[in-house]
């Protein structure tokens, strides 16, 4: 599915595009996710991790485009991509097909100045017309502002991974999972 172009003015005025990527944008998204690997230790990866395969990138982007449910929320300064959010369904078993994963990065220099919430608002009203009844995410224990900001928007804690991720330097850092009710339950 794809999402419409919305206009994002920043506070110095330039203006960023919120919109689905396209396959034509694998390119921007995988060197996109390698700089935000590389920026903070919240990530899931490091950059060398990160696969800059743009044809296999393209394909999943064309993938996401025709599905009913899974979508992408992409933010971009021109054609360049400086954030991503994805949603997509946990798995496609009829008892838990209510259930989304969400995923976001958002390059440094564009943090502190509302794009998150703005990406995150748009996801999650898109997450509940394509029929999604909840959005769950796991973000490391230490991240305050990414906890912070989904606090803000109604997700709820529902457990922790202690040790989750261990550091290249042998630090272990613990996991929250969160989660927001888009719909009631029947």
């Amino acid at each position: 599915m794809r999402i419409a172009e919305t206009a994002y003015p920043l506070p110095d005025g330039r203006v960023l595009t919120i919109r689905s990527a396209e396959p034509k944008d694998a390119a921007s998204l995988a060197l996109h996710r390698c700089i935000t690997s590389g920026e903070t230790p919240f990530m899931a990866r490091y950059p060398e991790e990160c696969t800059r395969d743009s044809a296999a990138l393209a394909g999943w982007l064309q993938g996401m485009a025709e599905d009913a449910q899974n979508f992408a929320v992409t933010a971009f300064d021109g054609e360049t991509v400086v954030g991503d959010l994805g949603i997509q369904r946990i798995r496609a078993h009829i008892k838990i097909q209510h259930r989304a994963s969400l995923g976001i990065s958002i390059q440094a220099a564009y943090c502190g100045c509302g794009l998150g919430r703005a990406m995150l608002q748009i996801a999650v009203a898109q997450a509940r017309e394509n029929g999604f009844e909840q959005i769950e995410l796991g973000v490391f224990a230490d991240n305050v502002r990414a906890i912070h900001l989904y606090q803000s928007l109604g997700f709820e804690d529902f457990g922790c991974t202690p040790r989750a991720f261990r550091l290249k330097d042998g630090t272990v850092r613990s996991e929250y999972f969160m989660m927001l009710k888009i719909s009631t339950v029947r």
